[in-house]
């Protein structure tokens, strides 16, 4: 192995050996408390412009599946069809690893996709160091001393903050994608009824806002027969057609500052002047505490992981939640039609809001898990019964 070091914005370097591609990379270093899940964690797009440390101590045991896509030619196993963090950060990597679906070691899969990563780092210590400054920025780099000025003070100018630009722009898709249901695509096979091939009932149908979507989020949909039209983050399909007509609208997960996200933001405003049933995941809900009229803040460090506990406070029930975001609604902020619905257990953060009286609502955690627990998988369910 060779050497690399993790150097954070605040000069501290930690030097260790390179298991991943033979470059450098830059961006914010966050944390991840999950004790499995990487292959899901390291494809979410949620991630892109960070440098993800894995608390749990080993990884890469388990290897990394082969690609394979279901009918829809959506991956299986991943969230989207590439790694999409900058690099990764490990204690300890295990080069032998062992799963019946596995086709090749983490490192190999990293090094295939041109992203650095390190091991033999503390990952305790930089954790707490995180959890006490906040997210800093950070880079993986064979020469830190280029990082020091001749007085041997740290260059800031040369750390890269993804925080700063339009992170959205780069993992949403570029035009408007339609995947249609099974009983979609007989409905339009058969057009009409016959003794033979009775009319199956017609599917609703949604649109679906990519801000970076993960694509458990669309299996999901499409596993409970809904049609799906997945369209670019910046697209807002009134003013295409004036007449367009879906049965509801989604706003998915995705990376950076929801403040600098304001056409959808203006996308979501129309929905609800429309009083079309909308919903909306992680980003999709910090759009959503803005739509209704509040804002968002950056969190210290925060919520990456696949055991947040998270309380309705309409029922009192508390749910395990896989969560990965760093920016949370105000609550104080929102104007009195609107309600917060979900709370962090641990830090009473928002964690949902709802409208008091009309189909609209968000979480901030990711019910479609991949990875994590499948506690508020039913979400789905409750969005569709309001088609």
């Amino acid at each position: 192995m060779k050497k690399l070091t993790l150097l954070l914005e605040d000069g501290t370097a930690l030097p260790g050996e390179s298991f991943g591609a033979d470059t450098e990379t830059s961006g914010e270093v966050v944390f991840n408390t999950g004790m499995v899940g990487y292959p899901e964690s390291f494809t979410d797009p949620s991630y892109t412009g960070q440098i993800l440390v894995l608390t749990y101590p080993l990884i890469g045991n388990y290897g990394v599946p082969g690609s394979s896509k279901n009918a829809h030619k959506l991956e299986k196993h991943f969230e989207s069809d590439r790694i999409r963090i900058s690099g990764a950060v490990v204690a300890n990597y295990s080069e032998n690893f062992n799963h019946w679906e596995a086709k090749q070691s983490l490192g190999d899969w990293l090094t295939s996709q041109n992203i650095p990563a390190i091991t033999d780092i503390d990952t305790r210590t930089l954790t707490q160091k995180i959890r006490s400054k906040g997210a800093m920025l950070g880079v993986l780099t064979k020469h830190p001393e280029q990082f020091f000025d001749s007085r041997g003070k740290i260059i800031l100018e040369k750390f890269y903050d993804p925080n700063k630009e339009n992170l959205v722009a780069k993992v949403s898709v570029k035009r408007p994608i339609t995947y249609r249901t099974h009983t979609a695509q007989r409905s339009a096979l058969f057009p009409s009824s016959s003794p033979h091939f009775p009319q199956p009932k017609h599917p609703k149908h949604i649109i679906l806002v990519d801000c970076g979507m993960k694509l458990n989020i669309l299996r999901s949909f499409l596993e409970r027969d809904i049609s799906v039209t997945r369209v670019p983050w910046n697209y807002n399909p009134w003013k295409k057609d004036p007449k367009a007509k879906f049965d509801g609208i989604f706003f998915s997960n995705g990376p950076g500052d929801p403040a600098r996200l304001p056409e959808i933001v203006e996308t979501m405003k129309e929905a609800f002047r429309r009083k079309i049933p909308t919903f909306g995941i992680c980003l999709g809900s910090q759009i959503m505490g803005i739509a209704a009229g509040g804002t968002t803040f950056k969190l210290k460090f925060g919520h990456r992981s696949q055991n947040q506990p998270c309380i309705d406070l309409e029922t009192k029930r508390c749910y395990i939640t896989s969560q990965n975001h760093g920016y949370a609604v105000d609550p104080k902020s929102m104007n009195k039609d609107w309600k917060v619905w979900l709370q962090n257990a641990n830090d009473q953060t928002v964690e949902g809001i709802k409208h008091k009286s009309l189909p609209f609502s968000s979480v901030q955690f990711h019910p479609e898990s991949t990875p994590g627990p499948t506690d508020t998988i039913g979400l789905f369910d409750q969005f569709i019964a309001q088609l």
